[in-house]
């Protein structure tokens, strides 16, 4: 019986998933303390650490790694690449090992994943890579030639929620143009048009701040800010990056404190919530700029929707756009369980690097 073992790492969790043949996926979310991750400098450091938690999670299941048919991971950062998926080669390898294109946990993801199947003499795959591009090339302009608009966001919950809207409207996606606002720990807004993501605000440095990332700043005091003799290179993008946002605001990366502080009144708490929806709602109505009016759906997707009252409010500003369509939480590892049926079925369109 095929068994396919499914990985999406994050900063202190490796979500594992099982996936037998025709039988429902199963979840688990194995945590990493602290402590057990300070050891490592870097992110790429905590490889055999991971593949060891993985090894004992199967164990107490009752399976072994020698039971394990097939391995996908999230694609982490790659070179800018089409969303899609990808059989792991030494090429990819280096890349997520090196950090070249980034440093983010989803690296880890295809590391783990080829290091398994190595063991079992089988392929691994990524999917859909935070650094996939599909954006429109006079999208790459930013306004200073040395500085090129790229696309980082979250490829793999965009792609499956565009899809899934798709599903739900009747439409297939490649004949559909959606907007899809992620709002999870970090918050990507991007214009789906006819199968391809063809722009995107979010990620680092532009589009809404969100629980600790600044997003768009005015790049004028930025600059100030950064040759004003107070703060190192590293503290500025650690502003930007790590302390930036909600957290720089408030003092929490929990959502739902924030949801909780404003329910009882913190009016500092109210403003930044408003804040928040305000800015989103904003990119949102960029994006639609860019559809030209043509949106079959605004989706709003990741932890964030879970707040009826965030969506109630982002709605209020975006419905005249299109009809809005709620997904609270992310379809990720549905998403890759999705693509290894297909690889287990030849029917995957598996790309190039």
């Amino acid at each position: 019986m095929a068994l396919g073992l499914i990985i999406n790492p994050g900063s202190t969790s490796t979500k594992i998933g099982l996936l037998r043949e025709n039988k429902k996926l199963e979840i688990e979310t194995i945590r990493h303390t602290q402590e057990e991750l300070a050891p490592f400098k870097q992110i790429s450091d905590q490889r055999e650490f991971r593949v060891s938690k993985i090894e004992n999670f199967l164990k107490q299941n009752g399976f072994s790694i020698s039971d394990i048919t097939g391995v996908i991971a999230i694609g982490g950062m790659m070179k800018p690449c089409a969303a899609g998926v990808y059989k792991i080669d030494e090429e990819i390898l280096a890349d997520l090992s090196s950090d070249t294109y980034g440093r983010h946990a989803s690296s880890l993801g295809g590391i783990i994943a080829y290091d398994i199947a190595a063991k079992n003499g089988i392929f691994a795959y990524v999917a859909d890579p935070v650094t996939a591009e599909e954006i429109h090339e006079v999208a790459r302009i930013s306004g200073h030639p040395l500085i090129i608009r790229v696309s980082r966001g979250h490829t793999l919950n965009q792609k499956a929620m565009a899809m899934r809207a798709g599903k739900e409207l009747g439409k297939l996606y490649k004949e559909a143009n959606f907007i899809v606002a992620h709002l999870g720990g970090g918050i990507s807004i991007v214009a789906h048009s006819q199968g391809k993501m063809i722009d995107t605000g979010g990620g680092r440095g532009e589009g809404p701040f969100s629980m600790d990332r600044t997003g768009g700043l005015n790049s004028w005091e930025l600059a100030k800010l950064c040759f004003s003799g107070k703060y190192t290179r590293e503290e500025v993008q650690s502003m930007i990056n790590d302390q930036g946002g909600v957290v720089a605001y408030l003092g929490t990366r929990n959502f739902l404190d924030v949801v909780n502080r404003k329910s009882d009144g913190d009016e500092k708490a109210t403003l930044i919530f408003n804040a928040l929806a305000y800015q989103v709602s904003k990119e949102i109505g960029a994006m639609a700029t860019v559809l030209k009016g043509r949106v079959d759906a605004v989706v709003i997707t990741g932890g964030m929707a879970h707040s009826m009252e965030l969506v109630d409010q982002i709605s209020s500003m975006v419905s005249f756009i299109a009809p809005i369509i709620a997904y609270p939480g992310e379809n990720e590892m549905e998403a890759l369980a999705e693509y290894l049926r297909q690889i287990w079925s030849d029917t995957a369109d598996l790309k190039t690097y």
